[in-house]
């Protein structure tokens, strides 16, 4: 069960690899919107993100998708990264498969390994290289030519498998008729496998009862896989956010980062303690005024408004860092959407280093907080004809 684990884990890692770890040095493609049909081949690797991503021109190297939903339609001759909450891969790959969903269809071979980890995974799609799969229900609809290892609820086996198969299921297992397996079949589950007659086990069948409470081992791994779901939920939630703010309201985003840089250090200190007595007292306020009858529909109006603040004020620390590293080190004064989608991503993981990153985050945030109050009241009282258009 150790050994188990701890495969466990190094798979988890490589998951989180990117899928050109190992590429070529051909140059690479980049593309980003709302709704991306990449119709154009391309001669080296692709990295896409959008809320519908569809591939349906070959790709000569690796191809990395991050997006609501993604559709590959075309071969690709390198390793492929999905990352949505709808995968359906239609095409060839020449090289490993590396995907992480919600719902995930695999209809075409893989020609490398394939790891999987999803609520709901159906390999139809023969794999040439080991199968590794997470999910609440998982189907291998038509074998393997390398092992298979399948942690899941219920779990469903069709096909020819070459090597070994080990499951690991809370629920039902089931092969359908005239499944076989040339090595031998491992599986741990509350109850016997639906094994018909005309399937065929050359290593044997080991069954191992399973009451399904996990021990301590696994219990670790559930709550480090339940941990990196929470995480990753809310970074690439927080990227999407920035990134959308930071281009739909570039103005707005430059009124906070010119703050920053142009004022007197005195300035920036001031905007700090500004947002810092809003995010203190505000919450204070809003209990005062709940305790009144007459006060609880302002309270709930206060406690909106606060939580859009700290929300907007949180994404605009990341833009803010993000538009930091541009001047920084592209020399580059307008906003993009991309600071934001970077500067996010480098303040959620400076927020994973202990008692210096929250810190860190909270000097950031406090500064935005700060800074759009005032712009925010400059826009309602403007002193000049011009202030209107920072929004």
């Amino acid at each position: 069960m150790h050994a188990m684990s701890r495969v466990f884990i190094v798979i988890l890692a490589s998951l989180l690899l990117p899928a050109g770890a190992l590429a070529a040095s051909a140059p690479a493609s980049f593309g980003a919107a709302r709704s991306l049909l990449a119709a154009s081949s391309s001669p080296g690797n692709a990295y896409v993100a959008g809320v519908s991503v569809v591939l349906t021109a070959p790709v000569a190297g690796d191809f990395s998708a991050l997006g609501g939903s993604i559709v590959t339609a075309a071969p690709v001759r390198g390793d492929e990264l999905l990352i949505a909450g709808s995968i359906s891969s239609r095409a060839r790959v020449a090289g490993d498969l590396r995907v992480v969903g919600g719902s995930i269809n695999i209809s075409e071979p893989v020609a490398g390994d394939l790891i999987a980890l999803g609520i709901s995974v159906d390999d139809s799609g023969r794999t040439a290289g080991s199968v590794f799969i997470i999910a609440a229900n998982a189907t291998v609809a038509n074998g393997a030519a390398g092992p298979v290892t399948v942690y899941g609820n219920n779990v469903a086996l069709a096909g020819d498998f070459s090597g070994d198969v080990d499951i690991v299921a809370s629920g039902r297992i089931t092969l359908a008729e005239n499944t076989t397996i040339h090595g031998k079949f491992s599986y741990q589950a509350p109850e016997t496998a639906t094994i018909p007659a005309s399937v065929t086990t050359l290593g044997g069948v080991e069954y191992t009862n399973a009451s399904y409470l996990p021990d301590a081992g696994t219990s670790r791994i559930l709550a480090l896989v339940s941990i990196g779901f929470f995480l990753f939920a809310r970074i690439f939630g927080a990227l999407i956010l920035a990134g959308l703010l930071a281009g739909l309201f570039p103005k707005l985003a430059e009124a906070v980062v010119e703050r920053a840089h142009a004022e007197r250090l005195r300035s920036v200190l001031l905007t700090m303690l500004l947002g810092f007595a809003i995010l203190v007292a505000a919450p204070v306020l809003i209990v005062l005024l709940a305790l009144t009858f007459v006060g609880i529909g302002l309270s709930l109006l206060l406690l909106i408004l606060y939580a859009l603040l700290s929300l907007f004020a949180f994404l605009y620390a990341g833009i803010l860092l993000g538009s930091v590293l541009a001047r920084r080190f592209r020399g580059r004064e307008t906003v993009l959407w991309r600071d934001g989608v970077i500067g996010m991503l480098t303040l959620s993981l400076v927020a994973l280093v202990p008692t210096i990153g929250p810190f860190a985050v909270l000097l950031f945030t406090v500064f935005s907080a700060g800074a759009l109050l005032l712009i925010f009241f400059e826009f309602a009282f403007p002193h000049e004809e011009h202030t209107p258009e920072m929004l």
